[in-house]
């Protein structure tokens, strides 16, 4: 074919105004890049490419390469289909008569283009994955999703197919993806080309080259994988250690406690407010006696007040702006934003973390904001050390993220954990935990993080929580509230890591005159005597299956699996698996469905091929669909028969 090369395992094919190139990524695993300028621009991004054997084929009409299972054709008209086993599962739809208009640029006259690729809809298809958001949908076919970051809203820019394929969009600039009924459409606001990779197999399979691609979680270190308690916020040292000792003389179980947002000076500081945290190594050793880690929250912003503003504004450690001043944030006055980007940023305010909070014993980290939080959400308007934040925005949290680990792994020798409210494609290689931001207290929002969480489980980040009972709008004392945190509890046993936390309304006066004061108290000995017993009795479930969960951590570390799986992830030949948001798989052996309506105490359950076993009474099911009861003080579990978890359920 004209305008072709074909050779070094690469496919380069040319036109006015657009080079193409195709090349093995993995085994079974293709990618395509398209250069608008026709020139080739190595960028890999987060991604890291694997070697693989290749087949090219060349004819008069078209150009083919197949790896593996996994083959992709090129026309002359400049087409793109891919097939797996000989069958079509992506091809790209023309936006112009006569078969034509593959593919579409808009110069910016910077050098960089707005871009956009074009795929026919595929009505049997359904489509998971893109991170997290709390769009109540968990079959995402049919939707269209902004391609950013924002407080409650992680973008990790791939999905998987039921068609036996998952598809990564490597540009981490701001866009849009549509998954309609008439197209599947990508598209980036500000990029220098088109880059995706497509991967063939089933789940597993997928899952675990999408790991080798872009890293794999490290192995959860053991006090991670129990009960963490936090509140919106602990205001003293003294408030922080008195409930701790409270758990201690409950005898309840207790891995992690967090302290929160303004316990420092000023924002930018990085240290603790002496006023109030009078003596924080003895505060970390009597911790550490009780068997707790302290987790410490840090933001990104940082204002004139601050003792390390003048230094990072002089040597350019805070993100600048297109249009104005570099405060792009107001928290109690105008805020800028550091530049993680930047690693002499990353290197410096490491250095004030370690002075001030993991020399003094501190054991982890919360990195809030992460997304950064801008307002207005211009990315267009940010200008970061690896470029314009309308083309390169999406890898602020991964480089903030990264500033962790790097820094913990030079001064310690355990598995770094960071807490973090936003990620990106690798993310999972620095120890990130992600969690959902700022949700609603509601029913309606447990349902959504449900959905969400199972979506997130697919894109290569098996760490992942959310805020138990909801971030805003409980009222404690109600009796819906009351309900809604043993159900949410409940579905915190069985997420990867159980984290209590939320800004509850206050009732009552504020205790003392302090710039941020704290809502209610959100301990287990909260909401009512009989709530605590039932949520006593759930972290000591959470303890039992702490070696089970630490077990499928192992295996997320070294095959990439996520430890809550889609039905599908376990059962993709089975097609009512591909419809179940509200059950899952967690891990290899336990199904949970969580109850998620206000005043439920029926659930349908759909068992899928197999002897299972009801935790409760442990009687034997089959295959097929069942209401089961669960009261308050219940939930729904069902286990493979013959697994030993089913023991931690006495």
């Amino acid at each position: 074919m004209e305008n072709v090369i074909c050779n070094n395992n690469k496919i380069l094919f040319s036109r006015r105004g657009e080079l193409v190139r195709i090349t093995p990524c993995h085994k079974n695993t293709i990618r395509v890049e398209a250069f608008p300028d026709c020139k080739e621009y190595d960028e890999n991004f987060t991604l890291m490419p694997r070697k693989a054997d290749c087949e090219i084929n060349e004819t008069d009409d078209f150009a083919e390469m197949t790896v593996g299972c996994l083959k992709v054709r090129i026309e002359r008209n400049a087409k793109l289909t891919f097939f797996k086993d000989g069958k079509i599962i992506l091809e790209e739809k023309p936006e112009l008569t006569f078969n034509d208009g593959f593919r579409y640029y808009r110069d910016k006259g910077d050098g960089r283009w707005s871009a956009r690729i074009t795929f026919e809809a595929n009505d049997s298809e359904h489509l998971y994955g893109l991170g997290h958001e709390a769009s109540g949908k968990f079959d995402l076919k049919g939707c269209s999703f902004d391609l950013r970051h924002v407080n409650a809203k992680c973008t990790i820019p791939y999905i998987y197919s039921s068609l036996g394929y998952g598809f990564i969009w490597n540009n981490p600039a701001v866009g849009n993806v549509e998954l309609s009924h008439n197209r599947t459409r990508w598209s980036a606001e500000a990029t220098r080309k088109i880059d995706f990779v497509v991967i063939g197999g089933k789940p597993k399979e997928v899952c675990t080259a999408l790991s080798d691609l872009t890293g794999y979680a490290p192995v959860m270190p053991h006090w991670a994988t129990g009960f963490w308690q936090s509140r919106l916020r602990y205001e003293t040292q003294e408030d922080l250690l008195r409930v701790a000792r409270r758990y201690k003389e409950e005898k309840i179980p207790l891995s992690a406690i967090i302290c929160d947002y303004f316990h420092w000076t000023e924002q930018g500081d990085y240290k603790f407010d002496p006023e109030y945290w009078e003596d924080v190594e003895a505060m970390t050793e009597e911790l550490h006696e009780m068997g707790v880690k302290l987790i410490v929250s840090m933001w990104p912003t940082i204002n004139e007040n601050s003792e390390n503003y003048a230094y990072m504004l002089e040597h350019d450690m805070l993100m600048k702006t297109v249009n104005g001043d570099n405060r792009v944030f107001n928290f109690y006055g105008p805020q800028a934003e550091i530049d993680v980007t930047n690693p002499e940023t990353r290197e410096f305010v490491f250095s004030k973390l370690k002075e001030n909070y993991l020399d003094k014993g501190v054991d982890a980290l919360w990195f809030d904001e992460a997304e950064p939080e801008i307002h207005p959400e211009h990315f267009d308007n940010l200008i970061m050390h690896i470029g314009r934040g309308d083309e390169k925005g999406l890898l602020y949290p991964y480089y903030y993220s990264k500033m962790a680990y790097d820094g913990l792994t030079k001064i310690r020798d355990e598995v770094p954990v960071t807490l973090t409210r936003c990620a990106y494609l690798g993310s999972q290689k620095f120890g990130a935990l992600v969690w959902s931001g700022d949700i609603p207290s509601s029913f309606e929002s447990l349902s959504q993080q449900v959905k969400a969480g199972l979506n997130m489980s697919l894109c290569g980040i098996p760490w992942w929580n959310t805020d138990i009972g909801g971030f805003y709008g409980a009222d404690t004392q109600s009796e819906e509230f009351r309900e809604l945190i043993v159900r949410w509890f409940q579905y915190g046993v069985f997420s990867p890591v159980m984290r209590l936390h939320g800004n509850r309304n206050r009732h009552g006066e504020k205790k003392r005159d302090v710039k941020e004061p704290s809502g209610d108290p959100n301990e287990i000995w909260s909401f009512g005597e009989r709530n605590f017993e039932i949520l006593k009795d759930l972290i000591m479930l959470r303890e039992r299956l702490r070696p089970y969960i630490e077990k499928q951590m192992k295996t997320a570390s070294e095959k990439g699996y996520p430890v809550m799986r889609p039905m599908f992830f376990e059962y993709p030949d089975d097609e009512k698996c591909f419809d179940l948001g509200e059950q899952y798989m967690f891990g290899d052996d336990i199904l949970f469905a969580p109850i998620v309506n206000r005043g439920q105490t029926k659930k349908s359950v759909y068992l899928p091929k197999g002897e299972w076993i009801f935790a409760r009474d442990k009687k034997k099911y089959s295959e097929g669909t069942y209401e089961i009861d669960a009261e308050i003080d219940e939930f729904i579990v069902f286990v493979r028969s013959g697994a030993e978890v089913i023991n931690a359920f006495e």
